[in-house]
């Protein structure tokens, strides 16, 4: 085994810097022994593997080993032969990195899966993979989850030094007066809610760099590596998706015109539906769809990811309703479903859970219906159908 494989890994286990413990960390059951962990670029699927190795096994246990696809040693040796080597040499844990740089990873995985039974393997890889649906091979037998951004309640806890828990959809419905008084004698979510809005989905804010270099830098690799190579479209075609995206983007959130899209960026109707949806798989657009219709349908609206995107466009107006909503929806999407109604300003989620997302300086004009739930910003309080917005961001 080489040796500069776990020198390697000792040096990023103990350097690793994981500020916050992800949610994730507990939802995943680790005694599987496949395990993928997919998300968007940013996020810190990277931290989150050493993370593990570190909780688990620390820096020196050479039983687990991180290993990284980028690395040309890769070109030479498969997944299945780096693996019976590390195997033979008492390895337990195999956690690869950016999986998808090896051309026939998913076969590779389903050879090691067959023969090594007492080999765990816990691999990352892009939002945009289609785990069960394009590997055939890994159905049934590989566990997949999805690590996002920081929530609201992840930002939060590391800027206060607080372990706020999450809670459900109807914990939040149901309790959520109960819920604050527990909240703000701790922290006061307005303090930072502007300032996750801007920069606190993507871990790398903890960087000292420039954010906005760096987001932009990262959805450029979304588009090149994670749409191009994983979709395997041509780059002849690459301006076309970042052209339609700025598109979308400087539109704001509403339905898409796709005949004027299509004409924009001189190609089919049904191929910029296509491109839109390998940008929703991207996690750089959300599509809404009305209740019960899903893709290839039109979408009735699209709008940014999460509001950190809405920034790194220029020049956007961004108002602050369109940010509201982009929280709102970016905060439930991960285990919800939510669909446009005909109204503005609102959404049907779960397809019978009716939302308002509005302002709380300019209440005078809202008349409160008793079978909507209104999601208020401007404000850290509520009350009976009346929620703050940003408690929202305490989903997970």
């Amino acid at each position: 085994m080489e040796e500069a494989f776990f020198r390697t890994h000792t040096y990023l286990v103990e350097h690793t810097n994981a500020p916050v413990r992800r949610y994730l960390m507990d939802e995943i059951d680790w005694n599987d022994r496949l395990i993928g962990i997919k998300g968007t670029r940013g996020v810190g699927k990277t931290t989150f593997l050493l993370q593990y190795a570190r909780e688990k096994f620390g820096p020196h246990d050479r039983s687990c080993l991180y290993v990284n696809m980028n690395n040309f040693y890769f070109q030479g040796v498969g997944i299945k032969e780096f693996a019976e080597d590390f195997v033979s040499n008492g390895g337990r844990v195999l956690l690869i990195d950016q999986v998808f740089k090896q051309p026939d990873w998913s076969a590779e995985l389903r050879k090691c899966y067959d023969s090594f039974p007492n080999l765990k393997i816990i691999f990352t890889g892009s939002s945009v993979m289609r785990l069960k649906e394009e590997n055939p091979e890994l159905n049934g037998i590989v566990k997949s989850y999805n690590l996002r951004g920081f929530s609201f309640r992840e930002y939060i806890n590391l800027q206060t030094g607080n372990a706020f828990r999450p809670y459900t959809l109807d914990e939040i419905i149901h309790h959520h007066e109960q819920i604050i008084k527990d909240i703000l004698p701790k922290a006061s979510p307005s303090q930072h809610f502007h300032d996750y809005i801007h920069h606190g989905f993507y871990p790398f804010f903890l960087e000292h760099r420039n954010f906005s270099e760096n987001l932009l830098k990262t959805m450029n690799m979304m588009t090149e590596v994670d749409i191009l190579l994983i979709k395997q479209i041509e780059l002849k075609y690459l301006t076309k998706i970042k052209k339609l995206f700025y598109l979308l983007a400087v539109e704001g959130p509403k339905a898409p015109n796709i005949s004027n899209l299509a004409d924009e960026i001189q190609t089919s109707r049904a191929t910029v539906m296509n491109y839109i949806k390998y940008l929703a798989d991207a996690r750089l657009i959300n599509i809404i769809y009305p209740v019960g219709e899903e893709f290839p349908k039109k979408p009735s609206k699209v709008m940014m990811h999460n509001s950190n995107l809405m920034y790194a466009i220029y020049p956007i107006v961004i108002h602050d309703q369109d940010l509201m909503e982009t929280f709102f929806v970016n905060s439930l999407w991960k285990d919800h479903i939510v669909s446009q109604t005909n109204k503005d300003h609102s959404y049907i989620v779960d397809t019978h859970q009716k939302f308002r997302i509005c302002d709380a300086k300019s209440e005078q004009k809202i008349r409160y219906a008793p079978d909507m739930l209104y999601a208020r910003y401007h404000t850290e309080v509520g009350k009976d159908n009346q929620i703050p917005l940003w408690l929202f961001g305490f989903l997970y």
